[in-house]
């Protein structure tokens, strides 16, 4: 099985350095590059071309939402995962909303942390409800238009599934059909809303009513 490469980007060499020799650890991971600030982070990602990024928020010079939104720009299919202490950084927020596929906990333990981390490069993690709500806000302008775009009825329950926050297979399992179905499903419903991940479909599957946020 290919490795997935993954890129970190952290301003304290120490964590940096723990958290590269646990995900080398792992035999479907990787890490080919590692930065310790925004600028280089984009440099670096441009150069070596990651699966993923692990970035975190707040760092010297130039911040790890800058470097995410020059990096989604320039290299769109990157998953960029911000790391944090908090879920409740306002930051936070601002990255997933310029593309960032969500967020890691730095105080997870080891093993909390490679199974999100796993969830995150399938595409099937969640968001906290509190930046759900943030994120609903932030696209409510543009629901009008969004809602204008008809969704079958499958990519309706598919969209529900996602908001409630089950996995791929979950879903595949629910519904009774394959994977691969699943992810067509939700690859049609990214290009009609017109998002770019997972997290904002969730967070508007949330909007229209289908699921209760959390």
């Amino acid at each position: 099985m290919e490795k997935a490469r993954l890129m970190l980007v952290d301003d304290h060499a120490l964590f940096r350095s723990g958290l590269a020799a646990l995900l080398s650890s792992q035999d479907e991971m990787e890490v080919v590059a590692q930065a310790d600030n925004g600028l280089d982070a984009v440099k670096l990602a441009e150069e070596v071309m990651p699966d993923l990024i692990l970035m975190d928020i707040n760092m010297p010079g130039s911040d790890g939402l800058e470097a995410t939104r020059i990096i989604k720009d320039r290299m769109p299919y990157v998953k960029i995962v911000m790391l944090t202490a908090s879920d409740e950084n306002d930051l936070l927020f601002e990255a997933v909303k310029a593309g960032a596929q969500g967020y890691l906990l730095k105080h997870l333990d080891p093993e909390q942390f490679l199974a999100e981390l796993s969830a995150q490069l399938r595409g099937e993690a969640s968001i906290s409800g509190d930046v759900a709500i943030k994120i609903i806000r932030a696209f409510s302008a543009h629901d009008v238009e969004r809602q204008q775009t008809q969704l079958t009825a499958r990519e309706l329950e598919v969209l529900k599934l996602v908001g409630e926050g089950f996995s791929n297979r979950d879903i595949a399992s629910r519904l009774y059909i394959s994977e691969n179905t699943v992810k067509n499903h939700l690859r049609n419903i990214l290009q009609k809303l017109h998002f770019e991940n997972r997290v904002q479909a969730a967070a508007y599957a949330i909007r229209r009513g289908l699921v209760e946020p959390h």
